[in-house]
């Protein structure tokens, strides 16, 4: 199993706290202890860390690489270490997760190639364009395919014509049966991993209240529709799939 199924679950419970207006809470009590609650799944992670390395592979050796909704900053420390001549701008809205973002990179010494922005690519000041982006567990808070569509419209104007996105997402299981009993496996895991019922049952409402889990094939036109080549899945587990995609070149 991998890490990154928590730090789904997890987001869903920090995206309900900003529904809610209670994102102090979550800033307070639960940014510090993010990455401790999805160490259980480092090895999935690795896994799926190391299939995107193997995709970024083909970009310059000084590529210029856009995390959009890092989180806690997993994946760039990670693409920071493989890549040690690359560029990464960091966009999160979340306040104390950047702040444990720039702490880790200060911490593997990568500061003086990261930008770190607080908010949304909307609010990115303009740039030279990217060679690649990550967009790992965000797009699924979007409910509807405009917005979505939108969503991967902006990230795909950041990137010069064939720039790389990887995109993760969560998807709808192929019935509600199977749909159901994959999501005790999910229920499980939280259990195993340090969360509490009350966290549980929270995120329980926020799946229900803020999730837009789509089939894979509708998630691969709405990202196609905001500008790019047909998306090549290359990584699932469980509810989470994984995709690739270069920007469409203009005619």
């Amino acid at each position: 199993m991998s890490e990154y199924i928590t730090i789904a679950f997890y987001n869903l419970i920090r995206f309900h706290y900003e529904k809610s207006n209670a994102s102090h809470n979550f800033r307070q009590k639960n940014a510090a202890s993010y990455d401790q609650k999805t160490d259980l799944w480092a090895a999935g992670r690795e896994a799926l860390f190391s299939f995107i390395r193997l995709i970024l592979a083909e970009l310059p050796a000084d590529a210029r690489i856009l995390c959009v909704g890092v989180g806690t900053g997993t994946e760039m420390i990670a693409l920071a270490q493989a890549f040690p001549q690359c560029q990464f701008t960091a966009v999160e809205p979340a306040s104390a997760m950047l702040d444990i973002c720039r702490q880790k990179a200060e911490e593997n010494g990568i500061t003086s190639r990261c930008t770190f922005h607080e908010g949304y690519l909307d609010s990115l000041p303009a740039s030279d364009p990217f060679d690649a982006a990550t967009c790992l567990l965000v797009s699924q808070f979007l409910k509807e395919a405009e917005e979505r569509s939108h969503f991967f419209g902006q990230i795909a104007q950041r990137l010069r014509p064939g720039g790389v996105l990887i995109n993760s997402d969560l998807v709808l299981g192929t019935s509600p049966p199977v749909h159901q009993s994959l999501f005790e496996v999910w229920l499980r895991m939280l259990g195993g991993s340090g969360w509490s019922e009350e966290d549980i049952e929270k995120m329980r409402a926020a799946w229900r209240l803020h999730i837009a889990a789509l089939t894979p094939p509708e998630i691969e036109a709405i990202i196609a529709a905001g500008g790019f080549d047909t998306p090549v899945l290359f990584f699932q587990t469980l509810f989470i799939h994984a995709w690739f995609s270069k920007r469409t070149a203009p005619d």
